[in-house]
């Protein structure tokens, strides 16, 4: 076997450059942030290129493609990158050059990937920081250990960055897009939220709403049909939007922080935060749209609901008739379910469904019930000196006593706190605290104390937070009753007279409120949906979702008990 060496020829290859002689050359710059500090870098950079590639011989410019304010651990929102490297597939393109590896791309695959494909194209990359040539014998290798470097660089400013956000949360300070969030603005350099005064009333509105008895979709309809804008700006109200705005405690003057986290530096991808990283609570960080009173409300009803909804007892036909769930037998309380009979629709106790014959509840056809309930609208003028014997009950009786407990529990909370500060700062417990909190033999120990400090703390902090459920319930059953007196007074087509010293100014001088609302009966009256009443004609699903809590049937009448604790017999 005979084998014949051909000699090697240099054989010059041709490229777009050698047949015109001339360098087209094109520069890539890139700034990662948009403040006003890089503004200049970022212009400089453009025009030391410019006047560069013009003043350098033999070269051509082919354009200076440049990104401002974009992060370089991706190329995929980099525009003027991507348009480069399609400038360079369209043979537009026979040099690049650019400042760093760090410029061109913090990840050390994207800058491999597109080295390479430039140099299948025949077109060099320089690096002038790092005086490394693409098409030169160590190139490659270089760029990979400068670019693993750079990443490593970015990689260590995202855990800065990470810390200072982690910082600034332990201090309270709010990292969040207000762009797109109803009710609150942030402008640059204010340290808290501001309430946006037309926005916040949409939120209120919501949250009355569900309060009264809307669902979720109920809601986002009616906001729709209304032309409300949503918090995108969009005409549409998708059902998750709304749900999220009610469970918001930013709503309540709170703040939740570290809700998300960044996954991985390269992708920028947030996930949310499930225990992963630790979370701060912030209260009062910013004037409320609602009270917490409502807040706290809202979320009860919202578990109620997921727990039924769980059980599997949720009842399908709420959102379109307001007596689903409401008409409850007069015997056992069990809720009336709702058939068909010959045509005519009518309702029986539950237990004579499921137990045949283990109530003795009747049955009772629709138009009863809704006849039974537009005359006990019409005869709720009977019952107004007693609703306002009912309000004026709960103002100056269990609502008065419960706040005095609170502000009694305050005051010793206050004493406790300053006992414990003063033995953080000196160490020692004085004489008489000692002796208030020493064993029954007379020992002192100021540990053991310290501990009895601690629990009798914990007791007072239990008793506050029932106290605070306990005037939650008061307040809205007062404000319900205010409402109620108001339809009242519609009805009798009188104007509403001032009952309650709970609420000032007078019918001539409108009351002036600031953004913020921190009462519950302020809350109510702000959200007032319905200003003008008169006699009830006829059947009303809102105005029976808004203000009836349930529906007696009874063997000889139909009681309709209104929320605030008046009942009316047909």
């Amino acid at each position: 076997m005979a084998v014949r060496i051909i000699p090697a020829q240099q054989v010059a290859r041709r490229t777009g450059a050698q047949e015109q002689k001339i360098l087209r050359v094109a520069a890539y710059a890139r700034v990662s942030t948009d403040e006003e500090a890089q503004e200049t870098s970022y212009e400089a950079q453009v025009q030391h290129y410019t006047d560069y590639i013009n003043n350098h011989e033999g070269w051509e410019l082919a354009g200076v493609f440049a990104d401002e304010g974009i992060s370089g651990t991706s190329t995929a929102k980099r525009e003027q990158f991507n348009k480069m490297i399609e400038a360079c597939e369209a043979g537009l393109v026979d040099m690049v050059i650019t400042k760093s590896i760090s410029r061109w791309a913090r990840n050390t695959l994207d800058s491999l990937n597109y080295i390479r494909k430039l140099k299948a194209l025949g077109i060099r990359v320089i690096f002038e920081k790092e005086n490394i040539d693409t098409m030169g014998s160590s190139g490659e290798l270089l760029i990979t250990i400068m670019s693993s470097l750079a990443q490593q660089e970015s990689q260590s400013i995202s855990q800065n960055v990470r810390m200072g956000m982690q910082y600034g949360f332990q201090q309270g300070k709010p990292m969040l897009c207000h762009t797109r969030f109803m009710g609150y603005t942030k402008k640059h350099g204010d340290k808290v939220l501001t309430i946006v005064p037309e926005e916040a009333d949409i939120v209120r509105l919501i949250y009355r709403m569900f309060l009264e008895g809307f669902s979720v979709g109920e809601i986002a309809m009616e906001l729709q049909e209304k032309g409300i804008k949503s918090p995108c700006g969009g005409d549409k109200w998708p059902h998750t939007t709304v749900r999220s705005m009610l469970r918001n405690e930013k709503f309540a003057g709170d703040l939740l922080l570290q809700k998300t986290y960044i996954e991985d530096f390269l992708t920028k991808k947030s996930v949310k935060n499930e225990g992963q990283f630790p979370q701060y609570y912030v209260e009062n960080a910013h004037p409320p749209i609602v009270p917490k009173e409502v807040f706290m409300r809202v979320q009860g009803e919202l578990l109620r609901q997921e727990n039924e909804k769980k059980a599997g007892k949720a009842t399908r036909q709420r959102c379109k008739k307001a007596l689903f769930g409401m008409i409850r037998c007069g015997e056992c309380g069990t809720r009336y379910r709702r058939y068909k009979d010959k045509g005519k629709a009518k309702w029986r106790c539950g237990k004579r469904v499921t137990k045949r014959n283990s109530c003795s509840g009747r049955a009772v056809e629709e138009d009863e019930v809704i006849d039974a309930v537009v005359c006990a609208f019409n005869r709720l003028p009977e019952k107004r000196d007693d609703i306002i014997r009912m309000q004026e009950r709960i103002l100056w009786g269990p609502l008065e006593e419960t706040n005095h407990e609170i502000a009694t529990i305050d005051q010793r909370k206050k004493e406790l706190e300053t006992i414990i500060s003063d033995y953080a700062e000196t160490g020692h417990l004085d004489r008489r605290t000692l002796f208030l909190y020493s064993d029954g033999d007379g020992e002192m120990d100021e540990e053991k104390a310290i501990d009895k400090i601690g629990s009798e703390l914990e007791v007072l902090d239990e008793k506050r937070n029932a106290l605070l459920i306990r005037k939650g319930d008061l307040g809205i059953q007062e404000a319900n009753l205010h409402t109620l007196l108001k339809l009242v007074n519609g009805i009798i087509m009188k104007e509403e007279q001032q009952t309650v010293m709970l609420r000032s100014g007078t019918d001539d001088a409108p009351i002036a409120r600031e953004p913020a609302c921190y009462d519950l009966a302020d809350f109510y009256e702000r959200t007032d949906r319905i200003t003008q009443w008169g006699l009830v004609q006829d059947y009303d699903n809102d105005l029976v979702r808004r203000f009836v809590e349930k529906i007696l049937v009874n063997s000889a009448r139909i009681e309709v008990k209104f929320k605030g604790g008046i009942s009316v017999e047909v």
